[in-house]
């Protein structure tokens, strides 16, 4: 098991002063009960999202297995219509299937046109956006996208991270969700954004040693609980039934900080890219050193980076 097990704060009742005055500024973590959403909660069943929603074609990721690994990409992606999907991903035997009987589905909404437009519920399901409201806890400029999600039972996202705020309102269903620090990335085994670690409950420590040193955050997510993940959070999400969830993402650094080709709230700002670009470059060079002089030289970069640039704030 990972090391330390903390529980996320929960609060009800959170009005939009207390959050950004109080809350906000803290960057971590936070579940929130009693948020008025509107009547999506009761209202978005099997039946009624399969009527409302439509047969708008969707793209869609299908795995054989319930732990999704987007490093590998044991998943396929596939089209179905809208009704379809949420009929099938309710099921835990389908008769139509494209990989297995017990294939998983996972829906993540997508804009119209993908390389150009962000996903938004309010565009892309106009008749289902009257039934939900957005919590008013960021300015309207502010906004980046919402997206919707539909998780078959027992599906696992992989662990990542997201550079924009986002709140993830789970509409119905249960989710089990588990975060690490933006502290403790050197203990997850990075690919770009993802983890390595898929089985986060039963890590393989022979492979993965120092994941035991990652402190975890974990909740429960019911339906009508609303769940902050400040940036740079990693996170990963277990849907325990079949679930709808949407996530609303919002700008936390001012807007020419973030890359303008991003439509999914996922690129490193640019000035982080450019960051990780001139090291790369300076990898290249401390390689023309002999092993002893560039270990030497590696690690004296090492320690001027921590000493300028790692926050003196501890959490």
């Amino acid at each position: 098991m990972a090391g330390q097990h903390l529980p996320v704060p929960r609060l009800e009742g959170v009005s939009r002063e207390q959050f950004m005055q109080h809350l906000y500024p803290q960057r971590k973590p936070l579940v929130l009960e009693g948020i008025d959403l509107g009547p999506c909660t009761s209202k978005w069943t099997v039946d009624y999202l399969s009527q409302v929603g439509g047969k708008k074609e969707v793209k869609i990721h299908v795995a054989a297995v319930a732990q999704m690994d987007f490093i590998s990409k044991n998943f396929v992606y596939r089209t179905l219509p809208f009704d379809h999907l949420v009929q099938r991903a309710a099921e835990e035997k389908h008769k139509e299937f494209f990989v297995s009987e017990d294939e998983k589905y996972y829906l993540r909404s997508l804009g119209e046109d993908p390389r150009k437009d962000v996903a938004d519920i309010r565009k892309q399901f106009p008749l289902l956006k009257g039934d939900i409201k957005f919590p008013e806890f960021f300015k309207e400029e502010q906004f980046f996208s919402s997206v919707f999600r539909i998780s078959s039972p027992g599906l696992q996202l992989w662990t990542h991270y997201d550079v924009m705020d986002n709140l993830l309102i789970q509409v119905t269903g249960k989710k089990r969700v588990v975060l690490f620090s933006p502290r403790d990335a050197q203990y997850l085994y990075l690919k770009g954004t993802k983890s390595e670690v898929l089985n986060i409950d039963n890590p393989d420590l022979a492979k993965y040693p120092l994941f035991s040193k990652a402190r975890r955050y974990e909740c429960s997510l019911e339906a009508g609980d609303v769940l902050f993940i400040p940036a740079l959070w990693f996170h990963n999400v277990i849907s325990e039934e079949f679930g709808v969830g949407v996530n609303i993402f919002w700008k936390h650094l001012p807007s020419e900080c973030y890359d303008k080709t991003d439509t999914y709230g996922n690129k490193d700002p640019t000035a982080a890219s450019r960051a990780a670009q001139i090291l790369d470059r300076a990898l290249k060079t401390l390689a023309e050193l002999p092993e002893e002089y560039r270990d030497f030289y590696a690690r004296r970069m090492v320690l001027h980076i921590q000493d300028k640039a790692y926050s003196k704030n501890s959490e």
